[in-house]
């Protein structure tokens, strides 16, 4: 083992602190000058004052918790300061000083003045008290939109970066499987090209910041065994591989990824924590990922007390070690006392602490922590007077104009209309009824990873810190000439339907009926949707399906409007509600959003990331499924979605034309080539999203019926038309074949250009020639697409 305690290191005088010398040069002076205490305490966070705080934000935290005092730990150093923003509401510019502060004290207790990491949760904004609240990632996949989540991203980061925040976790790269599953709203949605080009696009604009972005979970999470939070995955190796995988492997080799969080669960029986083919052997042997891996909250402690893989805490870290964990989060447990006493014992051997600290410190020596000029003031704290606290406070705005006008332009794409008889626009009713749980709840567009949701719920005594417009004071902006009532009638997860006749006898004397409907966030059963708010059905929650009935008893003309953090079934509303307007936890601006989308104001541009079913116990199902998936006579239950994957109307109507082929035929290492038209025939302007499938009818293995291989949003005034020129390269027909590798065969085929899954407008006959081909990650990922202004 390393001993060089007795070093005398003169600040600013080491290799590792040049920041002109090669990132390798200056890591290898490091670890070599580095006891093996001091390399074990870069592999571990600490999270300060969680145990304090009084909630439980992660799985079983207060039976895995134990108190931590920072100053024992610091003289060997620390790897991660956990959540110094996200832990407890506190003002942004006095949450950046304290952590100021705190990096002072870790760089001046250990030998080398190397500062710790600091990270915070990202995934529906800077998750810190008065940040902004962005709307969730099902509303991002709503978008099919990847630049403008990409700019939303690098604003993210950008409040992250000024504050002293390092890394973020996020985003959720998880493919929905089971709509039941609580953490639906975390995800993009239920299709892994979707998933992963969204996906990519944020991890390219955090880390343009300078943020660590941090992909999760990996792999398999979202697939758990009937849609329960942490259960075991059943999934078999095709579907991880054509399915959950794709995703990840886009971000890592397109986006830039430097940290990767192994998930919870385990698949066929292998806990992703202690899995090193997949955390070694896949992500970084064959994709060549060069940065960390990072243990989800408590995860590899799970080895232990839940999967049962592990004998005691020391036999956990070792095999996590083993498989390719380099840092323990939240906070020291097994990463500390029982891992230095394994390597005392010699169970442990210390190559694979040097393989970990290395990767930890390249990435610290990337942030800049290690050179010699590093200073713990961030950006936002610059010119600033420190010694006087009171006086910082409220001078830094994590919620400013720009980023409210981002979060809104978000949200406005993502809003998707699903149904409409025509009531849609609304033309100035003179009264509207605005009937549901969610009418007056300033919280209803917030998911449960929003800071307001996720620590502000457990501190009421503070206010929420951020402006959160109701929808009824949304709707009366919107609507000014109109008297809009509203009524509760139910709560969102409650029995009672006490109030259900009120609501009618609103809903009677109004000229149209706004059912505002939903879910609450929460976490661990504290919400309708969210971590550990997992479903039985997706009937909506509580008594609302009764209440949305009563309403459509009334005669008067009902406007579902959904604040969802998954799709549910809505019974008779898919035939006899007017209009269908489905918004996933839309942010801080979702309600002025779903408003001008009622008033015609704004064009509904949102496409459904997720498919809507028809009925609550229809799953799971997703419109990935193959022939035997679906409808069939040998079967009573019917799994086709009311509403499918990709389906989004506007308030235009768009007509597709003259497909041409430049050749019908390609070879398995071609590409397709072909082009046609869109013309917007309506009378205002609209963007239609242009959707390609492939369509596979014989394959070695069985295949989805079709699956997405190519989107592209086209913006089109009235009257306007535009030629697409697309180019398919055979690559995006490869599956996994029989023997576990990746191939493109010959044979028959179709190219699907269509509106939704269920709305195809032009298909194309093609057909691959020769070999059957194997392809791996470095195969091309995405069609190419052109496009031209047509003639008038």
């Amino acid at each position: 083992m390393t001993d060089n305690v007795t070093l005398d290191i003169a600040p600013g005088t080491a290799t590792w602190t040049d920041p002109t010398l090669d990132l390798a040069t200056r890591v290898d002076a490091l670890v070599a000058a580095m006891t093996l205490p001091e390399k074990v305490a870069q592999l571990y966070g600490v999270w300060v004052g969680a145990a304090a705080d009084g909630g439980e934000v992660a799985p079983y935290q207060h039976d895995m918790e134990e108190p931590v005092d920072l100053d024992d730990l610091l003289d060997a150093g620390l790897g991660q300061l956990t959540r110094p923003f996200g832990t407890a509401p506190v003002d942004p510019a006095l949450g950046a000083l304290s952590l100021l502060r705190t990096q002072q004290r870790v760089a001046a207790a250990n030998r080398f003045g190397i500062p710790a990491m600091a990270h915070e949760e990202c995934l529906a904004g800077f998750a810190a008290w008065g940040a902004t609240a962005y709307p969730v990632p099902l509303s991002w996949g709503a978008t099919f939109d990847p630049e403008l989540i990409g700019r939303m991203a690098a604003a993210i980061g950008a409040d992250l970066r000024r504050v002293g925040v390092h890394q973020g976790l996020a985003p959720v790269l998880d493919v929905v499987r089971d709509a039941r599953w609580g953490r639906v709203e975390e995800t993009i949605g239920e299709d892994p090209y979707l998933v992963g080009t969204i996906a990519t696009a944020y991890v390219r604009g955090l880390e343009s910041a300078g943020v660590v972005a941090t992909l999760k979970h990996f792999a398999g999470y979202s697939a758990s065994r009937g849609g329960r939070n942490l259960a075991p995955v059943p999934m078999g190796p095709r579907e991880r591989a054509d399915v959950i995988l794709p995703p990840f492997e886009m971000a890592v080799r397109e986006g830039g990824a430097r940290s990767v969080m192994h998930a919870y669960t385990d698949t066929d029986g292998m806990p992703s924590a202690a899995d090193e083919q997949l955390l070694t052997g896949l992500l970084r042997d064959a994709w060549g990922f060069a940065g960390t891996v990072v243990a989800d909250y408590f995860g590899i402690a799970f080895l232990h007390t839940l999967h049962g893989v592990a004998g005691g805490w020391a036999e956990a870290a070792a095999e996590a070690l083993a498989a390719g964990v380099d840092v323990e989060l939240p906070t020291v447990k097994t990463f500390g006392e029982p891992l230095r006493e394994a390597l005392a014992a010699g169970a442990v051997p210390e190559a694979l602490i040097d393989r970990a600290v290395r990767r930890v410190l390249t990435q610290k020596a990337q942030l800049g922590l290690l050179d010699a000029d590093w200073s713990p003031v961030p950006a936002a704290l610059a010119g600033a007077d420190l010694s006087d606290p009171d006086a910082l406070r409220g001078t830094v705005d994590l919620d400013p104009p720009a980023n409210r006008a981002l979060a809104r332009e978000v949200a406005e794409r993502s809003v998707v209309l699903l149904a409409n008889d025509g009531i849609l626009p609304l033309d100035r009713p003179a009264r509207i009824a605005l009937v549901g749980p969610q009418a007056e709840s300033p919280t209803a567009v917030l998911g449960c990873y929003s800071f307001p949701a996720h620590v502000g719920s457990r501190h009421p005594e503070v206010p929420v810190g951020i402006e959160l417009p109701t929808l009824a004071a949304a709707l009366r902006a919107e609507f000014p000439d109109s008297v809009v009532v509203t009524v509760a009638g139910v709560c969102v997860d409650g029995d009672d339907t006490g109030g259900v006749p009120a609501a009618v006898e609103a809903a009677r004397g109004a000229d149209v009926v706004v059912a505002a409907l939903g879910d609450r966030a929460g976490l661990f059963g504290r919400g309708t949707s969210g971590e550990g708010c997992d479903a039985e059905s997706l009937a909506l929650p509580g008594a609302q399906q009764h209440l949305l009935d009563a309403l459509l008893d009334t005669g008067t003309p009902v406007v579902v409007t959904l604040l969802a953090g998954r799709p549910y079934a809505l019974g008779r509303a898919v035939t006899e509600a007017a209009a269908i307007v489905q918004s996933f936890f839309p942010g801080e601006e979702g309600t002025p959003a779903i408003a001008g989308v009622l008033g015609g104001r704004i064009d509904p541009q949102g496409r459904l990331p997720v498919s809507v079913p028809r009925g609550p116990g229809a799953q799971p199902t997703t419109y990935l499924s193959a022939r035997l998936g679906q409808a069939s006579d040998v079967s009573n239950v019917d799994p086709t979605p009311a509403y499918g994957f990709g389906h989004g109307l506007g308030y235009t109507t768009f007509d597709w034309s003259g497909l041409v082929l430049d050749e019908p035929v390609a070879a398995t290492d071609g590409e397709l080539r072909l082009h046609f038209e869109v013309r917007n025939t309506g009378s205002r302007w609209g963007s239609e999203v242009v959707q390609v499938y492939a369509h596979d009818p014989v394959a070695s293995v069985v295949q989805p019926v079709q699956r997405l291989v190519g989107y592209l949003r086209v913006p089109l005034e009235a009257g306007a038309a535009c030629r697409i020129d697309l180019a398919v390269p055979a690559d995006l027909f490869s599956f996994t074949g029989r023997d576990g590798r990746r191939v493109v065969e010959p044979g028959e085929l179709e190219l699907r250009l269509a509106a939704s899954s269920t709305d195809h407008r032009l298909v194309a006959a093609v057909a691959l020639r020769g070999p059957a081909r194997h392809v791996d990650h470095t195969r091309r990922l995405h069609p190419r697409f052109a496009v031209t202004p047509s003639a008038g």
